[in-house]
Parts: structure tokens; C-alpha cells; sequence
């Protein structure tokens, strides 16, 4: 389970103090699908990065299934990050010299042993790149794929490691209709299959428009619709 409880965020400016969430709360089952919208900076991404583990809040607490990731070290919470969540950002940052393949295996470098061969993830990257239909890419380099494929690999990336919360900052952003709807079809569909928690940040009133949960931020505070 997800809780976020009365998370804010601010920062120290040359005229004072700047407000970007204020008191948010949100809980979300295992399994939940959540869409978040909200003009241009009104605190959508920054609530995404704080869930995630990427940004502390100001004040609040985070927890995922019971555990506080603000609370741990520096590698711990690497560690955690690495382990229980996964990023889908708008410009997918693939890395652009390594291959498909490789692209969706590098979270698990970080945590392999020096004991490990890497053989059942490199088998686990080839089962999320067929499903995501890209496993006739798998040595291509991100240059040579469409900003949909980037996007479908930047998917498989972010489940390599089977996490339990699913995080997507505008996924669908810079993609076509077409594209982005072929995208938003692959989300929630392997959403269902794996029981992720699913927390989509978009504009795209189509994309919100296919969750159960629909939540909208406005000048630092969520409210559900």
C-alpha cells in the first residue's frame, strides 16, 4: 500500500518561501490505477518525485507496504528506489548508446553480486521486450526506434525489477494519438497483469479519462474527482 499523508514541499527563494504542495494526502491499494492532472505547475511532478523516493517532502511521510523511505540512508534508499519502484518519464532516458537489450537491464547492474550471472534478468528483459512488442528490437539503439517504441522500452525498464509501484510522468506527452494511445493500452494492461500501483501524472484528458481513479492538482492541493 501506498500512503502519502499530509505531504507538503516548499522552497527557499530571494523573496521567501515558495509553496508547492500543501497538506496532500493519498492512499492507494496494490492494484489501484491513479491519474493525475493539473495545469503546468501545479505540483503534479514534484508529488510524483516525492512518492517516488526522488525528492523528501518539506513535511508528511511516505510510506510503501510500511516503509518510510526518508527514514533510511543514503544507499538504502537507493536500494529501495532500485527495488520497489519504477520511473516512466516523458523523454523515456534511454541511454543512447546501449542497445534495447541493454537499456532495460541497467537497473539490475546496480544490485547484481559479483556472485550473480545476470542470465534470469537478461531472460525476464526478453519476456517484458516481447510483451511490450519489441523483440525484434532487442540490439537496436534508441536512435533507431519510433518515440512510441522508445516509450514501450522505457516501460519495460521500469518493471525489470518487478517493483510494486509503478510511477509515469507524462508518458504519453510527446507521442502522437495513435502512439500514445498504443502506450496507454500497454500501461494498463500490464498494470492489471502484474497488480502494480499504478500513478500516472498527464495532461491528456483521454489517458485520465481511462483510470478508476481520477485526481486533480491545483495550486498545491489534490482533490479526487
Amino acid at each position: 500500500m501506498l500512503i502519502a499523508d499530509r505531504i507538503s514541499k516548499s522552497y527557499r527563494t530571494p523573496r521567501g518561501e515558495l509553496a508547492i504542495l500543501t497538506d496532500v494526502s493519498l492512499a492507494l491499494d496494490r492494484g489501484a490505477a491513479a491519474a493525475i492532472m493539473g495545469p503546468s505547475g501545479s505540483g503534479k511532478s514534484t508529488l510524483l518525485y516525492i512518492l517516488g523516493a526522488l525528492d523528501p517532502p518539506s513535511s508528511g511521510t511516505v510510506t510503501l507496504d510500511g516503509r518510510n523511505p526518508y527514514q533510511l540512508g543514503e544507499r538504502d534508499q537507493a536500494a529501495f528506489r532500485n527495488e520497489r519502484v519504477g520511473f516512466v518519464f516523458q523523454d523515456h532516458s534511454l541511454l543512447p548508446q546501449c542497445s534495447v537489450l541493454e537499456n532495460v537491464l541497467a537497473p539490475t547492474f546496480v544490485a547484481r553480486s559479483a556472485t550473480q550471472s545476470g542470465a534470469a534478468e537478461a531472460d525476464r528483459a526478453r519476456t517484458l521486450l516481447t510483451q511490450v512488442g519489441l523483440a525484434d528490437r532487442l540490439d537496436h539503439r534508441p536512435a533507431e526506434l519510433s518515440g512510441g517504441e522508445k516509450q514501450r522500452a522505457a516501460i519495460a525498464r521500469a518493471l525489470i525489477r518487478s517493483p510494486g509501484l509503478l510511477l509515469c510522468d507524462e508518458p504519453t506527452g510527446n507521442l502522437d494519438r495513435a502512439a500514445a494511445d498504443g502506450v496507454a493500452d500497454l500501461l494498463l494492461r500490464l498494470h492489471a497483469a502484474q497488480q502494480t500501483i499504478l500513478v500516472v501524472v498527464t495532461h491528456s484528458a483521454p489517458l485520465a479519462a481511462r483510470f478508476s481513479l481520477r485526481y486533480e492538482m491545483n495550486a498545491g492541493t489534490l482533490v479526487k474527482q
